[in-house]
């Protein structure tokens, strides 16, 4: 039978989608449709799998875009810190242990870690220079046991500078047994095979044009790439300096003869030393006028024409101030400053009175710039402490002896560099939740795993939905037969 034609006049009503905003059969609709799955194949084949395998490896994962959120559960381990915890906050801090403590009362020595070893050099029992060591094994993570004695400094020192290079440990200058500044370089060579450390050597014993060109205690010392820069200290005991020096390593791993580099822009003894970014940043100390808060900053000489064929990035060009807050929030000297995961920190010191309990830390910008020095009471150390040596092992920074008000410590105090992230979040858009957090190689295997699962199935639904698609009149005669059986139930 043939088909009637419409009537004159009849007007064909085309189909309308999305709430009748758009021509089923145009091409808006279609680019809404192409566009929806699009998404959704990236999102079932790219971002489900890579969840799971985060989701097997890491303590939590976002689920969606978490720019904000107003609730936050944040691990026990952080303590009392804000929720979450500002980038670069330190948990709160803790003495350690009695049975971890010095020998005898230490403040100016000096401590640094050599492979599972950490060393504690020299310093003042309070009264006099001491020629003793300490040595520790690190054990766990960001641990120690207890001190025990190491090897004997040729003579006493305090207020010298250590530093590991090369596989060299040298104590450079320092406060000799009369009290004043001296320019002896004293070697330690440890066995990298048996971790023994062997007996100190002097730079004379060892025939190495090493001591310093004048005597000089207080400065701070800081390990480049292809040497060490001693910066500042006092050669009388009273008057800093504005120098600084450097020794180069030789093809042989050995130490050369120092070499004058530009001066501080402010001189400083007892001031704090560390390279952050590209920049060399020495922090507080004591100027012609006292404790100080300002920061200083060593620049390289990176993109100068007059250093080509050198390696820019070992050669000082120049010391200033940064733009920005770059001085310190009070004036502080004697203070245990260090850098760690980009930020610089400065903790305790004296403000020429007493000591101090006042955690500050930095992030230094890509210009080279400190926006802001933070701060948290609850980063605080609990008694303020000057002259005490600082040391990150692991997670974790160790202040080894100095000063409080009650006289020299043997004691240490230890806090978590790293806040642990909340294990759940509820933003508008997304979430943090916890994850399984399976570690090392059995980890991954599994996250391997649980990737390519999701992945795999995610396609097979793919492949269902597509010939799903292919053959509505199939699906429809299924869903038909399915609804009378349950009809007839």
């Amino acid at each position: 039978m043939a088909q009637q034609a419409l009537q004159p006049g009849t007007v064909q009503t085309r189909k309308r989608a999305l709430f009748g905003l758009l021509d089923a059969g145009g091409w808006g609709w279609a680019s809404v449709k192409a566009t929806f799955w699009f998404i959704l194949i990236i999102f079932l084949l790219g971002y489900i799998p890579d969840r799971a395998y985060y989701f097997t490896v890491n303590k939590t994962i976002d689920l969606g875009i978490l720019a904000w959120s107003p609730v936050n559960f944040c691990p026990p381990e952080n303590e009392n810190l804000p929720c979450p915890a500002p980038v670069g906050a330190v948990v709160p801090w803790h003495a350690s242990p009695q049975e971890l403590s010095l020998p005898g009362p230490r403040t100016d020595g000096s401590v640094l870690q050599n492979g599972t070893t950490l060393l504690f050099a020299g310093g003042s029992d309070g009264n006099a220079p001491t020629d003793t060591t300490s040595i520790a094994t690190t054990s766990g993570v960001g641990n120690f046991d207890k001190w025990t004695a190491g090897p004997k400094l040729p003579a006493a020192r305090s207020n010298a500078s250590l530093a590991f290079q090369s596989g060299k440990i040298y104590l450079i200058g320092g406060l000799g047994p009369d009290g004043k500044p001296t320019k002896t370089v004293f070697v330690l060579s440890p066995n990298s095979t048996t971790g023994q450390l062997g007996e100190w050597q002097t730079a004379d014993q060892l025939k190495l044009d090493i001591n310093l060109p004048n005597p000089v205690a207080g400065a701070a010392v800081v390990v480049g790439q292809d040497g060490l820069f001693l910066v500042g200290g006092t050669s009388d005991g009273k008057t800093p300096l504005k120098t600084v020096i450097k020794s180069t390593v030789d093809t042989k791993g050995n130490l050369t003869k120092w070499v004058a580099q530009p001066d501080l822009y402010q001189e400083a003894t007892d001031a704090s030393a560390a390279l952050v970014g590209s920049y060399l940043w020495v922090l507080g100390g004591t100027s012609a006028k006292g404790p100080t808060a300002t920061v200083q900053r060593g620049e390289f000489n990176v993109n100068d024409p007059a250093t080509l064929g050198v390696d820019e990035s070992t050669t000082i060009k120049r010391f200033g101030v940064a733009g920005g807050s770059t001085d310190l929030p009070a004036p502080r000297t004697d203070a245990s400053g260090f850098g760690a995961s980009g930020a610089l920190y400065f903790v305790g010191g004296s403000d020429g009175t007493s000591p101090r309990g006042e955690l500050y830390w930095a992030t230094p910008n890509g210009s080279g710039n400190i926006p802001e020095w933070k701060s948290l009471s609850q980063s605080n150390l609990a008694t303020g402490v000057a002259g005490a040596a600082p040391v990150v092992v692991g997670p974790n920074v160790i202040l080894v002896g100095g000063t409080t008000k009650d006289g020299v410590t043997q004691g240490s105090q230890r806090a978590n560099l790293a806040p642990q992230e909340p294990f759940f979040q509820l933003g508008l858009v997304g979430a943090t939740v916890p994850a399984l957090k399976i570690d090392g190689e059995i980890g991954q295997q599994l996250g391997y795993l649980n990737a390519n699962g999701a992945g795999f199935v995610n396609f097979a639904i793919l492949l269902v939905v597509g010939w799903a698609f292919a053959h509505k009149a199939q699906v429809a005669a299924m869903r038909d037969r399915l609804r009378n059986r349950g009809r007839r139930r």
